[in-house]
């Protein structure tokens, strides 16, 4: 349809070169906008053809317009010829195969690879991840400001100060790694922590104490701002499994405490009335 309507354009343009030539042995042509057929004597103007009293005609009609069609369209093979792929589409003739996909890892009915090849390794499904930080970056992060010593510093306190990751799977793990920066008392909640650490922390007159969170109380402690954008309440504190009580000290609080709960190894005898 373009060429049809640019041929009578070119060879209009090709008559008015014929039987007027310009004065110019190279002159620059400018169509500034195609022009209907019906049009004047042409005008030199600046070196350039020129066309008055004509019209502009533009190439976009409505009948041109038309949706995003892609380019190569969509393979529909096995459904018939209409698809451009013959009848049975290269798959032959009735068949396991011409049914469809067949089931991953099927070889027919023999033994499938993954049978075939041996076990290797063991993974623990109920073991924990804790990620490990040092008394000595504690002590670092108290001298820059970034933790204050005098309140309860829980695993909330050590991911705000940026002393362990975002990425907390099952708790932290208190380290023995640089202990003889520790010369004041501080006292500590974690998930786990070290025979030397935890020898280090109370030497210096603090205290560690290990508590227990499961993976929905560990993630209320360390965001509990996600629980009041989605308008829930904090979930309550777990009890540890049989099987970790005697790892644990006590059951994790929620929200995040502030204050130390002192430790009380035995009860103190009550006296006797006067």
């Amino acid at each position: 349809m373009i060429r049809r309507r640019l041929s009578p354009i070119i060879s209009a343009s090709s008559h008015f070169l014929k039987t007027k030539p310009i004065s110019n042995p190279s002159p620059i042509l400018h169509f500034h906008s195609f022009q209907s057929l019906q049009c004047s004597n042409p005008v030199i103007k600046n070196g350039s053809f020129w066309f008055q009293g004509i019209r502009a005609y533009s190439l976009l009609s409505l009948n041109d317009l038309k949706d995003k069609v892609p380019r190569k369209q969509k393979t529909r093979k096995g459904r018939g010829i209409g698809s451009g792929k013959g009848k049975t589409a290269g798959r032959g003739h009735k068949g396991q195969k011409a049914r469809g996909n067949g089931k991953l890892g099927f070889e027919g009915g023999q033994t499938p690879m993954r049978r075939r090849l041996p076990k290797r390794g063991f993974k623990n499904p109920f073991s924990l991840t804790f990620q490990p930080v040092g008394l000595g970056k504690i002590a670092k992060l108290i001298n820059a400001g970034k933790i204050d010593s005098h309140e309860l510093i829980t695993m909330k306190t050590l991911k705000d100060a940026g002393a362990i990751g975002k990425q907390i799977e099952d708790g932290v793990r208190l380290m023995g790694r640089g202990a003889e920066q520790i010369k004041w008392p501080i006292h500590l909640e974690v998930s786990r922590v070290t025979v030397r650490a935890k020898e280090a922390v109370e030497a210096a007159g603090g205290s560690v104490r290990r508590v227990h969170y499961n993976k929905l109380g560990l993630r209320a402690l360390l965001k509990p701002e996600w629980f009041e954008k989605k308008g829930r309440l904090l979930p309550k504190p777990a009890r540890p499994p049989p099987k970790l009580k005697d790892k644990v000290d006590s059951i994790g609080r929620l929200p995040a405490p502030t204050k130390p709960i002192p430790f009380f190894t035995e009860e103190e005898p009550a006296s006797s009335p006067a």
